[in-house]
């Protein structure tokens, strides 16, 4: 019997050559393939569709495809392996990554700088010219991570056990050093790295600075350490920028990271005369409101529902997904990115198909389905009661939020001079859509997409427009200066 076999992925036209009972999760995970539960088997995720060959039907496999799916050669990826040559439909799933390419003020200085995104779904990284401020080079990746879970929890309950949080610091460490020796390679020879600004939500601090995660992942969920953290590069293992210094910004407390702290910074919510709002949808869903004289944040239990995970047929923005829905004539037109057939749907579009949904008639305002068990919206893609029920947890948890900060410095919504969306989900979501089901309960006019606020913050600490520092007073665990005045 062959020590090897071949795996032939459409419509890739992509053969890889793979030892015989190798896991389809090891081999697919770096094609893009996701596993939003870890490849624990609870979710359907990860589903490939079998055309030639043999792939045994697991339990798991009966118990979330069902018969008709089966039959259709359905199977879940994370319990398969390749025991045999096999043929399997797998979508080019490309996530489309939301970069940063606005200027930012900067104090001139040799060598070079970068900034690392740290997002639980990709990293992002970007080479600067410290001398110029000019960005050289952009790479972006899947989160290595993901392949022990999708969302935060999932990966919190990975890291509980040694050596699953070792595991996690290794692999993001690796993969961050990965992204910055190719940018380096890639660019012209104009010095030397000398300083990573890194920002990430609170796990990602923690796991990439080997901090305990245990108190994260239970009531109050409080950090173990949400200071400033300062490495050298060859503490790290990155042997091509050794005496690089690498600081990973601190997290204003709990489950609000150092992403929000940087949104702050990049939209000038702390330089307002007019209180406005900066929210971050997504699993950990993020808000920030105040002015120059006063800011609060808080964190959300929002769930994966924004990035498509736990639906029936939910994906990530990516090829394949349905990305809008509207109704047109009493019609249904659905927009699936990279054209072709739908093979799943995204936030966006989740947003969107309720919205619409709510307007046919179809969804009542409590959420419940009428005139069928399911929602059909194109091809074989559905919803189900089941995913407009975590559509309600994931709104009202960010509703709630948006709520409660805005009662606690008693101002209303038309009080705001403006509303920022922050990232990916925050960038592409309708804002008609988003206020029609009630999670955005602001004029259309007045909520505006921030673009990645994240990495363009990031880049204001590197180029030295802000300096950010811990206080030795337990009261004041946070400081940021922008020019020469501080922000508590």
């Amino acid at each position: 019997m062959p020590a090897e076999v071949t795996l032939l992925l459409q419509p890739l036209d992509r053969r890889l050559t793979v030892p015989r009972g190798a896991p389809l999760r090891d081999v697919l995970f770096p094609l893009g393939v996701e596993f939003p539960c870890g490849g624990r088997g609870r979710c359907r995720g990860c589903r490939v569709r079998v055309l030639t060959g043999e792939l045994p039907v697991t339990p798991e496999d009966q118990r979330l495809l069902g018969p008709e799916r089966l039959a259709q050669g359905w199977r879940l990826a994370c319990q398969a392996r390749a025991d045999a040559d096999l043929t399997l439909d797998l979508a080019q799933w490309e996530t489309p990554i939301l970069s940063d390419e606005t200027p930012v003020a900067f104090t001139p200085r040799p060598g070079l700088g970068a900034a690392v995104d740290v997002g639980t779904t990709t990293v992002v990284a970007q080479l600067l010219d410290l001398a110029t401020g000019h960005v050289l080079g952009v790479r972006s990746a899947l989160n290595t991570q993901a392949r022990h879970g999708a969302d935060i929890m999932s990966r919190l309950e990975f890291a509980l056990a040694e050596p699953g949080r070792a595991e996690l610091t290794r692999l993001l460490r690796e993969q961050i050093g990965a992204l910055l020796a190719d940018l380096l390679a890639a660019a012209p020879a104009r010095g030397s790295l000398l300083d990573v600004v890194l920002v990430g939500n609170t796990v990602m601090h923690h796991l990439f600075s080997a901090l305990p995660v245990a108190l994260l992942a239970h009531y109050p969920f409080e950090p173990a350490d949400p200071g400033l953290q300062e490495f050298r590069g060859a503490a790290l293992g990155w042997d091509f920028a050794g005496a690089a210094r690498v600081s990973f910004l601190p997290c204003p407390g709990g489950f609000v990271g150092s992403d929000i702290l940087a949104g702050i910074l990049a939209t000038g919510l702390d330089r307002n005369d007019r209180p406005a709002m900066l929210v971050d949808l997504g699993t950990n869903g993020e808000i920030a409101v105040g002015d120059r004289t006063r800011l609060l944040c808080a964190s959300t239990a929002a769930g994966p529902a924004f990035e498509g995970a736990r639906l029936a047929m939910g994906m990530r923005a990516a090829t394949g997904a349905i990305s809008a829905v509207s109704l047109r004539d009493g019609a249904w037109q659905v927009t699936v990115l990279g054209g072709g057939e739908p093979r799943g749907i995204c936030g966006s579009g989740l947003v969107d198909a309720v919205a619409c949904g709510l307007e046919a008639g179809r969804i009542l305002p409590s959420g419940r389905l009428v005139g069928g068990p399911t929602l059909p919206l194109a091809g074989p893609v559905e919803l189900t009661q089941a995913d407009l029920r975590e559509l309600q947890l994931a709104k009202g948890a960010i509703a709630a939020g948006i709520r409660l900060l805005l009662e606690r410095l008693g101002l209303q919504p038309v009080d705001l001079a403006r509303v920022w969306l922050a990232g990916a989900f925050g960038n592409y979501i309708s804002r008609a859509s988003a206020r029609r089901i009630g999670l955005l309960p602001f004029p259309v006019e007045q909520v505006e997409p921030a673009g990645n606020t994240a990495l363009r913050g990031a880049k204001q600490v590197l180029c030295g427009a802000c300096l950010l520092y811990t206080s030795d007073a337990a009261d004041d665990l946070l400081c940021v200066d922008l020019g020469g005045r501080r922000i508590i």
